[in-house]
């Protein structure tokens, strides 16, 4: 598994996690994700806030509640060509279109409602997300936590930037592996996945951006451990390189 600790004397990386859900929670409070009326809602917001800010996917979200399209008969029955001019504020509206369409028709031709489409078992349940056009494991894993309330761990930008930046994951781990450490290392459950997934969405905008602000946040002290084993791993690689990796 593509994952590292950079020094034998830190926590484990599951330690870390759970302890960064800790520390989030006791300076965030709960997050009261997802924030939406309905599961159909939640499916639909999933799909909608691909590549774009919340704020804009709920735009979008209200123009099709204003048409009455919140529900998936009518939703089903509405030409691509008209979601795509409502949900035009959430950017790439047309594939999203395609996207919200195929997902009506795939709960319209299986069990018919969405109640039973998120009844299906897990592996059917993800396996039909996956067959829609535009829809991948981050949303697939979105509606199974959020809509269906499965104990599934969404790992977004957010999660990876934080996981790489403090030296829990490397960059080339697959979300399989990373969605794997953080369900081991939080109890099996949609509640807490779902707390501490939006956690991190908080700490991704306020602190953890691609430019980092670490002036306030309540993980700094775990990133500077982190830097501070970095620092003294190196001496020691570099010692082992130079007697062939020979130890006294």
């Amino acid at each position: 598994m593509a994952l590292f600790c950079d020094d034998a004397r830190m926590k484990s990386p599951a330690d870390r996690i759970a302890a960064a859900y800790d520390t989030l929670l006791a300076a965030y409070g709960p997050q009261g994700w997802w924030p939406s009326r309905s599961p159909l809602e939640t499916m639909l917001g999933a799909v909608l806030t691909q590549h774009t800010s919340w704020r804009n996917a709920e735009l979008a979200l209200r123009a099709l509640g204003a048409r009455g399209l919140l529900a998936q008969p009518e939703l089903a029955r509405t030409p691509e060509k008209t979601l795509a001019g409502l949900i035009r504020a959430s950017g790439s509206f047309r594939r999203k279109a395609g996207t919200i369409k195929d997902l009506a028709d795939a709960i319209r031709q299986g069990p018919g409602d969405v109640e039973g489409f998120l009844a299906l078992g897990d592996g059917a349940l993800r396996g039909a997300l996956l067959k829609i056009r535009g829809i991948g494991p981050e949303t697939a894993d979105a509606i199974m936590l959020y809509a269906a309330r499965r104990p599934v761990f969404v790992v977004d930008s957010y999660t990876r930037r934080y996981a790489e930046r403090h030296g829990i994951i490397v960059s080339r781990a697959t979300y399989g592996e990373v969605q794997a450490l953080f369900a081991r290392a939080l109890p099996r459950d949609a509640g807490t996945y779902a707390e501490c997934h939006a956690l991190l969405v908080r700490l991704g905008k306020e602190h953890c951006r691609s430019t980092r602000r670490c002036g306030g946040c309540p993980l700094a002290p775990d990133l500077a451990e982190h830097e501070a084993g970095a620092r003294r791993a190196k001496p020691m690689k570099s010692s082992q390189q130079r007697t062939g990796g020979r130890r006294a």
